[in-house]
């Protein structure tokens, strides 16, 4: 399974996404994308140049990320340390906190953010330890 993505400008986004953490895929890498490894599992999220995407969709409009959400994109954390980390990678990189560093529930501790084309992703760390019983 990969992930594909518009982007409005490949070159802004790569270099935003290296800044806060994503590996390159040196193996799919054209003009037209860019290709990036995330997490542990090495899960594959491919940007695409917004026409080509459009074609991919079958020519339906992209998503108007100023307007609306098409899907929250969560990561998981190994600690509130690596959150932290995270998330001052993300504002050093130009990307906006929409939710800062904080805990919930008291077992997730996580903030989410909007990289450079207005997708929102949340990175979140699991105290599982904590999880209220039932």
């Amino acid at each position: 399974m990969w992930i594909n993505l518009s982007s409005k400008n490949l070159v802004k986004a790569k270099e935003f996404f290296t800044k806060i953490g994503f590996e390159i895929n040196t193996r799919h890498q054209a003009p037209h994308m860019v290709s990036m490894f995330v997490g542990k599992n090495k899960v594959v999220v491919n940007l695409f140049e917004e026409k080509l995407f459009q074609d991919f969709i079958g020519g339906q409009n992209i998503s108007d990320t100023k307007q609306s959400n098409e899907i929250l994109f969560s990561i998981g954390a190994d600690s509130p340390n690596e959150v932290d980390a995270i998330a001052a990678k993300v504002e050093a990189a130009g990307g906006v906190l929409y939710g800062k560093p904080a805990y919930k529930d008291g077992w997730m501790y996580g903030f989410g953010f909007i990289d450079l084309d207005g997708h929102r992703w949340n990175i979140l760390y699991m105290d599982m330890t904590k999880i209220p019983k039932t």
